[in-house]
């Protein structure tokens, strides 16, 4: 079909749980432990498949968690900034202990640019950034760089599935010539900047269809945690 190039755009949860100390190799087995996570790798080796049989030049991707400018409200940048804007609490999963590192979306562009031109087709690519935080440290971040109360942290109960730790081993694009430009504490402060001065744009996004999800999502667990609090 003239295909020149297809980057798929996959996660670091195809590989499941890092345990401490350890980072992930592109080649390493993939254990998915939650249904998103699976039907990545899914597509992870059905890209790879494609490669194999019929000669599509496909690269993978598989990418930390990444903060910046437009990302739905969904996600938990988004959310907590968006939350806190408005004064309503910020739901943490559990202890809020889990360990991800984070990469500010323009290093992602860059990198995915890099390996749209000069990746190898049939090859996957871990594209990190080394910036480890906890959530629980992410959310207080967020609430310091808004002038916000840390009494609007409520820790809700988890979520199935939620990997304790993700980290990857990059080595391979590093190789390529590329590395991220933005530290944590700038590409956060950039991103909550960003919501601050587009409010029109995450109310619309925060609108229909999104209440009902985060009303299934966060509802009941919100108000599980005010009953115990209250109880407390």
């Amino acid at each position: 079909h003239g295909i020149e190039r297809f980057v798929y755009v996959s996660t670091d949860e195809v590989y499941g749980e890092a345990s401490e100390g350890y980072s992930s190799r592109e080649a390493d087995p993939l254990w998915p432990r939650n249904p998103y996570a699976a039907s990545k790798a899914a597509a992870d080796m059905l890209c790879l498949a494609f490669f194999a049989s019929y000669g599509l030049p496909v690269v993978v991707s598989r990418g930390v968690n990444t903060m910046g400018p437009c990302q739905y409200p969904e996600k938990m940048v988004p959310l907590f900034i968006t939350n806190a804007l408005r004064d309503e609490p910020l739901p943490l999963y559990g202890d809020g202990r889990q360990v991800r590192d984070w990469l500010f979306v323009e290093d992602h562009c860059e990198a995915l640019d890099l390996l749209l031109h000069e990746g190898m087709p049939g090859e996957v690519y871990n594209i990190a950034a080394d910036n480890y935080r906890h959530n629980i440290q992410v959310a207080e971040a967020i609430l310091e760089l808004l002038g916000k109360p840390r009494s609007l942290l409520r820790h809700v109960e988890d979520r199935p599935g939620h990997d304790r730790r993700y980290s990857l081993d990059w080595s391979k694009i590093r190789a390529l010539g590329w590395s991220p430009r933005h530290g944590f504490d700038e590409a956060l402060a950039k991103t909550v900047a960003w919501y601050g001065d587009n409010e029109k744009w995450w109310q619309k996004a925060r609108s229909g269809a999104y209440q009902d999800y985060y009303q299934r999502q966060y509802g009941w667990r919100l108000e599980a945690a005010a009953r115990q609090e209250g109880e407390e």
